[in-house]
């Protein structure tokens, strides 16, 4: 954990597979908090009731709950697991009384209906939502998180587009944690067109798997090194623009302006003035600018509501997954 927190890293982000069965999870989570990181964890929700406590006394500080559809009856059919929606209101309740804000991540699917799902978040109890764009295409890295024969999620590009505009729309019903600047570079990608603003993967944000290996990302095709050597691992910077995947594409949209700000300063401090002020004036930092303060609005929602909200944006430790499809969100 010292390896990462001399890398920047502030937050991590454990998924699975289902974290919550790994018998070691509350001790891990206190490591991160141990080392000043924050701890977030994304879970199907079904132990949620029996571990949770334990797991936030170790210092949990955002709780992300796996949720595939907007009715009880389709995402526990889904699931195959009858009564899991119950666990999951359970552990929620547990979250929001210990002041852990309780976030659902909803994979972009054919189970869910837009307009009927904040009945259903604002029933289990969640504080915000956020939106995981499809994926079919295998990763080139360990990683599992994706579903390459699943009808669910295969998208046409109009498809793909009317789910991102359905989600702007949902932002005026319930805290949606997506950002519009992220959402209209996904629509630019299923046009084919040029992608606004370059990914931070390999540079900000990393996924870090099971056997102690660092990527850039879920999608790239050969790690960056062992973790043990992430302090002399140098940054990707090469404006990637390949996935779509939320947590990536999300955080870089929000962290834009400020490491353009930064590297005009640094282009600044050696004389390139002209090159900081082109660092500077682009039109993908004023939509950075834009959803970085739309973004605040929503925290500031949460806040109202008694929730301590906290973004997840770096490292994301992972397992392998069981089953593709149920496990996409997670």
């Amino acid at each position: 954990m010292p390896i990462l927190y001399e890398r920047g890293v502030r937050y991590v982000n454990f998924q699975g597979g289902e974290p919550l069965l790994h018998p070691a999870i509350a001790n891990l989570v206190a490591a991160v908090r141990e080392a000043n990181m924050q701890p977030a964890m994304i879970t199907n929700g079904w132990l949620l009731p029996d571990k949770l406590q334990g797991i936030i006394d170790a210092g949990l500080s955002t709780l992300l709950v796996s949720l595939d559809a907007d009715t009880v009856e389709k995402h526990e059919k889904n699931r195959g697991l009858k009564g899991l929606c119950e666990r999951i209101r359970k552990g929620v309740a547990i979250a929001k009384d210990n002041g852990v804000t309780a976030i659902t991540v909803v994979t972009v699917n054919h189970l869910v209906n837009f307009e009927n799902l904040p009945n259903l978040l604002k029933d289990l109890g969640f504080d915000a939502v956020s939106f995981s764009y499809p994926r079919k295409e295998p990763f080139g890295s360990s990683s599992l998180v994706f579903s390459p024969d699943s009808e669910l999620v295969d998208f046409t590009p109009d498809q793909l587009i009317t789910a991102m505009d359905a989600i702007k729309l949902l932002k005026k019903e319930f805290p949606v944690m997506n950002p519009s600047g992220a959402l209209e570079d996904i629509k630019r990608a299923a046009r084919n067109e040029p992608q606004l603003i370059g990914c931070v993967g390999g540079h900000k944000y990393f996924y870090h798997d099971w056997n102690l290996q660092i990527w850039r990302c879920e999608a790239w095709h050969e790690p960056m090194g062992s973790v043990f050597d992430l302090n002399k691992i140098p940054d990707y910077r090469d404006r990637c623009t390949a996935c779509m995947q939320n947590c990536y594409r999300d955080t870089s949209t929000l962290m834009h302006a400020g490491v353009q700000v930064a590297d005009a300063v640094d282009d600044a401090s050696k004389g390139h003035l002209v090159k900081a002020a082109g660092q500077i004036f682009r039109r993908s930092v004023a939509k950075s600018l834009k959803s970085v303060v739309e973004e605040a609005n929503v925290i500031r929602k949460l806040a109202r509501s008694g929730s301590k909200p906290r973004r997840e944006i770096e490292v994301m430790p992972a397992a392998p997954k069981k089953k593709p499809w149920q496990n996409a969100a997670e």
